[in-house]
């Protein structure tokens, strides 16, 4: 049964660093279609994630509010179970025997008396810390508030370029797509590592003006011959980068006539006369 589709490592060099090429030019075209989203993306996970941080932190401070509502009920709750005690104790000191009796009942009214000023100055501590937390929650919640008008006016741009260009990337991806199924694994891994690896996205450039098209270092005529013979995979020395000639990028190189140096025309001499 015949093969529909030709085996990648069965290709020609040539027909290798063509396909290589083209995948190259298909996926530059995307990450021109992502430069013109610009910062958009970022800028929506900046704010998604502060909205997240600051509702996360609304939740905590609503939490540490209950843990301050609860302590005051309790401390209210103590007053109130310290003055039932004082007021038994108070009439208990109508019917004491004694002088020592009468100092215990004493001596626990005042604690009690002292224990109920302390349950009030923890009361009004929590109460400050408890409308401090309010207000706290009002500028977090009004962040809140900002930050999601920022984001639906982010969203909303990011939207409409993606929109726009949809289509195009999609069609992009899915050509690439197929095209990486004509290269061989390994030089396929290869290509996306050095692409990866690249500030600008190339993996693959041609020979401009004797230079890799990358890094722009000059390469030698030796070596420049061998990317033309198209018989090996070669990569740039310094850069790393595969490398092709222009021809098969399909760039045409204009060269400069060379001009035919003018021949300098000899004067006749004149004869001289004969007398």
């Amino acid at each position: 049964m015949a093969r529909d589709k030709k085996d990648p490592q069965e290709l020609s060099v040539e027909d290798k660093l063509k396909n290589l090429y083209q995948l190259q030019t298909m996926l530059s075209e995307i990450d021109s279609i992502k430069t013109l989203r610009g910062e958009l993306p970022l800028e929506v996970q900046d704010l998604e994630d502060e909205i997240e941080g600051l509702t996360t932190r609304i939740d905590k401070i609503q939490v540490d509010m209950q843990g301050l509502q609860e302590e005051i009920s309790k401390r209210k709750i103590g007053i109130k179970d310290n003055l039932a005690s004082i007021e038994r104790y108070t009439s208990q000191l109508d019917n004491v025997r004694n002088n020592r009796e009468y100092e215990n009942l004493t001596k626990e009214i005042e604690y009690l008396q002292l224990d109920n000023q302390l349950h009030e100055k923890k009361i009004r501590e929590a109460q400050e810390a408890y409308e401090r937390k309010q207000e706290e929650i009002r500028r977090c919640s009004d962040n809140v508030t900002e930050r999601r008008d920022d984001l639906d006016v982010k969203k909303s741009e990011l939207d409409e370029i993606i929109s726009e260009t949809r289509a195009e990337e999609e069609k992009l991806r899915e050509r690439s797509k197929n095209l990486e199924l004509t290269i061989e694994p390994r030089l396929l891994s290869a290509f996306k590592r050095i692409r990866k690896n690249s500030r600008n996205g190339l993996g693959i450039v041609y020979v401009q003006r004797d230079a890799c098209g990358g890094c722009f270092n000059k390469i030698p005529p030796q070596r420049q011959l061998d990317i033309r013979m198209r018989k090996k995979i070669i990569v740039c020395e310094y850069c790393g980068r595969i490398m092709i000639d222009p021809e098969l990028a399909g760039i045409k190189i204009n060269k400069p006539v060379e001009e035919k140096p003018k021949r300098r025309s000899r004067k006749k001499t004149e004869k001289p006369e004969e007398d």
